[in-house]
């Protein structure tokens, strides 16, 4: 008897299902929530001027083509944007790799559809493994990432959007994990030997599951996805099972820029150029990541990644410089 009263006055009480929905869809942000979300500069930073980004790509472009580094530069380039937190200038970066002019609007040449495919898809890959980087040194907002995905998606050409996969390779499932966690387990060995074991049980004593998710996150994500690499002169399209795919010295480019650009976590900074230091072991390496693991390689990744900080910020500083004269 009691139980049966019970159930009765619990149903009687419950909120069906239709207006928990209406409730949540009429929520509304007071006046005091609106004036707090706009304080602490919520707003991603503009885009320099097209003159601007145009004369900053130009020249370090050039330089990597001097170089034969073109891929390196894209990766690099890509990162710092993101991590600067400039998305739109991602979008001109990709006209600019892809055709004649930076303005979406003011474009008339056709593309190179597999060329362009495969350029994207390089950007694509270097947004998403920088958020390993952007998100764990400093707790960053992984948000960067996502509005720096956006804003490339937004530019993209139709017939590009449409040759990118859509099936996602590193879901974690019953029967790939293991092979996740060797991955990442490798690369790890490979960045911080000779203290690799010492570092993964200092982070463990932190949170035992923090090294878990680190090695996993190195695994699906910062490692190169089995299969073939990919550079800036290659061609991609829809059937391209490699799409994107970033060598481990490119995924060592993409841990330098972000950590260069994003400032204050030396130490992770210098762990990754040793990081790329060390590619130079890894084999069958092209020609383009055999000079990017050098000395002179790597000095040249930091030195390009700044360029292009100072270039995009430049327009900034004059005018701070002129309302400070104000």
């Amino acid at each position: 008897m009691v139980a049966a009263v019970a159930g009765s006055k619990s149903e009687d009480s419950a909120t069906p299902p239709e207006e928990s929905s209406t409730e949540m869809a009429n929520v509304r942000l007071s006046p005091a929530i609106k004036h707090l979300l706009t304080l602490r500069s919520p707003n991603v930073l503009p885009s320099p001027s097209l003159g601007q980004l145009n004369k900053v790509f130009t020249s370090t472009f050039r330089d990597a083509q001097a170089k034969n580094a073109e891929t390196g530069w894209l990766v690099a380039t890509t990162c710092s944007l993101l991590t600067a937190n400039r998305p739109s200038a991602v979008g001109h970066l990709y006209r600019f790799v892809t055709g004649s002019t930076l303005d979406n609007d003011a474009r008339q040449n056709e593309i190179d559809l597999p060329s362009a495919v495969n350029k994207a898809a390089l950007m694509r890959e270097s947004a998403l493994k920088s958020v390993i980087f952007v998100g764990v040194p400093r707790n960053f907002w992984v948000s960067q990432v996502i509005l720096t995905l956006s804003a490339l998606h937004e530019a993209l050409d139709d017939d590009v959007k449409h040759a990118l996969r859509t099936n996602s390779k590193r879901t974690a499932a019953s029967d790939n994990i293991e092979s996740i966690v060797t991955r990442g387990k490798g690369l790890w060995n490979s960045i911080y030997a000779p203290h690799a074991d010492k570092l993964h049980d200092k982070l463990g004593s932190y949170h035992p599951d923090f090294i878990s998710f680190i090695i996993q996150c190195y695994g699906a994500v910062l490692s190169p996805l089995p299969g073939q690499t990919r550079g800036y002169a290659d061609i991609s399209g829809a059937e391209d099972l490699d799409q994107g795919n970033l060598s481990r010295a490119l995924g060592s480019v993409v841990g330098i820029a972000t950590l260069r650009a994003e400032g204050g976590v030396g130490p992770q900074l210098t762990s990754h150029v040793f990081g790329l230091l060390k590619a130079r072991s890894i084999e069958n390496q092209s020609e383009e990541d055999k000079w990017l693991s050098s000395d002179e390689g790597t000095e040249w990744v930091i030195r390009t990644v700044d360029e292009v900080l100072d270039g995009v910020s430049a327009e900034d500083q004059d005018q701070r410089q002129v309302k400070a004269k104000l």
